[in-house]
């Protein structure tokens, strides 16, 4: 029986709000998921004897899975109702609530992997589900700014998770931290379900537009997708920044731990990291609308670069600042790229259209870490975070031809 308090709280919402406060609840959870293994990659490492190149596939195992689901899962939503759709956004955190407490438990490197890999299926439904309903609880005003508080939703929780777990892995080990914030994780999740009624007409109130199409030209057939030579070279520019945001947090701890750093410092460089990210994420839209959304991928990916060598050559408190202006720069590209996406998709196929643009990006951030874990094996980890800003860097040529197109 649902508690009558809350009930009559989401009665007071209109059914679009509900729909994004549900959503972005379990974004929430899920990006924290998703974020709390970051720093307990050291102690990890330190407990089962692991190289760079084993911590990196670990990570890229976790994430890489739940990518490879995005595509399905936004297929399969077309088929769901929207209650459905909802119920398994919950059963998908749950499931990575499981594989975190299976880390948990996991006494060997390979079963650890393992784990990781079952749970990693969990956190397919999530973006291309949450934001399909989001976009369409507001598809006939306000959805930009929808989309960009679902994003900014995840940024929390990327900020909490981290935050807590490095304070929960320095006090009582890296299992017990995977094992608590999974518990929390999992009650917040099942919470959501006393909206679903809310959510349901929300989503369903509005027809679905097929005809409509995007104003940036015909769509594909099947796919609903504007120019699609336009959204492969968005979606390239995503990968980019996929890879630098994947490798680039996976590497970061142990370039702090060079520096002398502990693991309840570490965590706070990360809670800074993820807190200018959520920012990043939050006024980037804004910032594309006045300087240009190319102009402001630029910005961005020149900023992250820079700061992944500053990263390098620099210790002491001026990593503080340092961290804040990296996590802006590198989670706000990502808000200016999903906010462009949903305008090269018709609303019926967005869903769809959202799970391959993420599969494509957020593959590139999972299999990143372990790439350059094994680069940091062979060069050393100093030339394998160098050769990443690098990488970061042709984000800005290959976003140049879009100029016109997101103008």
């Amino acid at each position: 029986m649902r508690p009558p308090r809350l009930v009559a709280l989401t009665r007071r919402w209109s059914p679009a709000m509900t729909t994004l406060t549900t959503t972005s609840v379990l974004h929430i959870v899920n990006d924290a998921y998703i974020a709390i293994v970051y720093p307990l990659l050291p102690l990890i490492a330190a407990d089962l004897q692991l190289s760079y190149g084993q911590i990196g596939l670990l990570k890229a195992a976790f994430s890489g899975v739940a990518s490879i689901f995005q595509l399905p899962m936004g297929l399969l939503a077309e088929r769901l109702t929207v209650g459905a759709e909802l119920g398994l956004l919950v059963g998908g955190n749950a499931w990575m609530a499981g594989g975190l407490v299976g880390m948990a438990l996991a006494p060997t490197y390979l079963v650890l992997l393992g784990a990781a890999v079952v749970g990693g299926i969990g956190g397919g439904p999530q973006h291309p589900l949450a934001t399909g309903l989001v976009s369409r609880a507001y598809e006939r005003k306000g959805r930009s700014s929808a989309v960009g508080t679902l994003n900014f939703a995840g940024d929390l929780g990327k900020l909490a998770g981290p935050a807590l777990a490095g304070i929960l892995g320095v006090a009582y080990g890296w299992r017990a931290a995977l094992g608590a914030l999974a518990a929390v994780g999992l009650v917040c999740s099942l919470a959501t379900l006393v909206g679903r009624t809310q959510v349901t007409r929300s989503v369903t109130q509005l027809p679905t537009r097929r005809a409509e199409q995007p104003r940036a030209g015909r769509s594909r057939a099947g796919w609903g997708i504007a120019q699609p030579r336009s959204f492969a070279l968005l979606a390239a520019v995503g990968m980019v920044d996929g890879v630098g945001r994947g490798a680039g947090l996976a590497l970061l701890p142990f370039i702090l731990t060079a520096h002398g750093l502990d693991g309840a410092a570490i965590s706070g460089l990360f809670a800074l990291i993820f807190a200018g990210g959520a920012a990043g994420k939050f006024f980037c839209g804004w910032l594309g609308d006045r300087i240009g959304s190319v102009r402001l991928i630029w910005v961005t990916e020149a900023l992250t670069a820079t700061a992944m060598v500053l990263f390098i050559v620099l210790s002491g408190p001026v990593l503080a600042p340092l961290a804040l202006v990296f996590g802006f720069a590198l989670n706000g590209t990502s808000s200016v790229l999903y906010a462009a996406t949903a305008g090269m998709v018709e609303p019926a196929r967005r869903a769809r259209g959202y799970g391959l643009f993420y599969t494509v990006v957020l593959a590139a951030a999972a299999l990143a870490p372990a790439i350059f874990g094994v680069a940091a094996d062979l060069l050393g980890l100093t030339p394998a975070f160098a050769l990443l800003a690098v990488v970061v860097l042709t984000g800005v040529p290959l976003s140049a031809p879009l100029r016109r197109v997101l103008a």
